[in-house]
């Protein structure tokens, strides 16, 4: 006998496999049957509770690694505190370190000074005597009164500065103080210039200065 093929083509189908379906069919129904009037019953589902074999898969675990080692903390040890009782200090006399005396250090012996060289004693400078302008035998002219001042009433006293030289003559006349009237005043200069003087005398000898020479412009003189 030749094998068959389905309708699909894929899978062969033998002739006397279909004669046997109902049979095996049967069978297993009549097992189901069995089983299930075993399990309703209970002293047998006990039985085959006992009796099924128990499934055990064994894992292995996988190696765990080492724990690493702490290190071990060192122990304490207590140890038992020692009273220290204070020991008296030494007695110390502190002595002053001897200094030696510093020797008397003497000066030595002044050098001899030179006997002092003799001053010759100077004369004190004579005193100066002024020049003169009053001396009778000088024959000085009074001054002029203007006849203008006299109209208009001009009066003042006039102070001139000379400068005598040494042969008596007036080499220079100022105005010291006016009259207030320039009139009067260059009166008295013109006069003045005209004059002869006694010179200034130092000890013996004729030297110039300078002289005030008053004059007085008065109206009821």
């Amino acid at each position: 006998m030749f094998p068959q093929r389905n309708i699909a083509g894929s899978v062969p189908v033998y002739g006397g496999m279909k004669s046997r379906l109902p049979g095996i069919a049967v069978t297993i129904g009549l097992h189901a049957a069995v089983v299930l009037a075993l399990l309703s019953y209970a002293p047998a589902r006990q039985t085959l509770a006992e009796l099924a074999p128990i499934m055990v898969s064994l894992v292995q675990p996988k190696p765990a690694e080492p724990p690493k080692e702490l290190p071990k903390p060192r122990p304490v040890v207590k140890q038992p505190v020692k009273r220290i009782e204070p020991k008296p200090l030494p007695l110390l006399t502190a002595t002053a370190p001897e200094v030696p005396a510093p020797a008397a250090i003497q000066p030595p012996p002044p050098a001899p000074q030179p006997p002092p060289e003799p001053v010759a004693a100077e004369a004190a400078p004579a005193p100066v005597i002024p020049p003169q302008f009053n001396a009778g035998y000088l024959n000085n002219p009074a001054p002029v009164y203007p006849a203008v001042s006299r109209r208009l009433g001009e009066e003042g006293r006039v102070v001139l500065r000379v400068f005598v030289d040494e042969r008596g003559l007036p080499a220079r006349v100022e105005l010291r103080t006016s009259s207030g009237h320039e009139r009067l005043d260059g009166i008295a200069m013109q006069t003045v210039r005209q004059w002869k003087f006694v010179p200034a005398r130092r000890g013996d000898q004729a030297v110039s200065a300078w002289v005030l020479v008053p004059i007085s412009f008065s109206l009821r003189s």
